[in-house]
C-alpha cells in the first residue's frame, strides 16, 4: 500500500469570521419547541389561538407571548377573519419564512 502524503495546510491568522447574527437570532426564536410547532402549524393556515393553545396544551397567553416573538422576527401576521371578530387569527408570513430558510441555509453553505 503507498504511503499517503497530505499537504499540510498553512496557518491563516487573517481569517474574517462571517456575520451570523440574523442566524443567531432565528435559530435562538426557533429552538423553543413550542415557537417552532407554531411556524410549523400556520403552514396548513390561519388559527386562532385557542387553536395553537389547545394543540399545545399551554396557556392562551403564553401561546400570545410566543406569537409575539415570531410577530417580531416577521415569521407571523395576525390574519384579519371578517366572521369572527372575538379571535385573534394569525398566519405565516411565507416571504419572510422563505428568507429565514435561506438565512439559516448561509450557516451550511460550503464557502465561496
Amino acid at each position: 500500500m503507498a504511503a499517503r502524503t497530505e499537504t499540510i495546510p498553512e496557518i491563516r491568522l487573517d481569517l474574517v469570521p462571517p456575520d451570523v447574527a440574523a442566524a443567531v437570532e432565528l435559530a435562538s426564536a426557533l429552538a423553543d419547541r413550542s415557537r417552532a410547532t407554531i411556524v410549523r402549524m400556520l403552514a396548513d393556515g390561519p388559527h386562532c389561538v385557542c387553536e395553537l393553545a389547545a394543540a399545545l396544551g399551554e396557556r392562551q397567553n403564553n401561546v400570545s407571548n410566543h406569537l409575539a416573538r415570531l410577530r417580531e422576527l416577521g415569521l407571523v401576521r395576525r390574519s384579519p377573519f371578517d366572521g369572527d371578530s372575538r379571535r385573534v387569527y394569525y398566519e405565516r408570513d411565507e416571504a419572510t419564512c422563505a428568507m429565514a430558510l435561506e438565512t439559516l441555509r448561509t450557516l451550511f453553505e460550503p464557502a465561496r
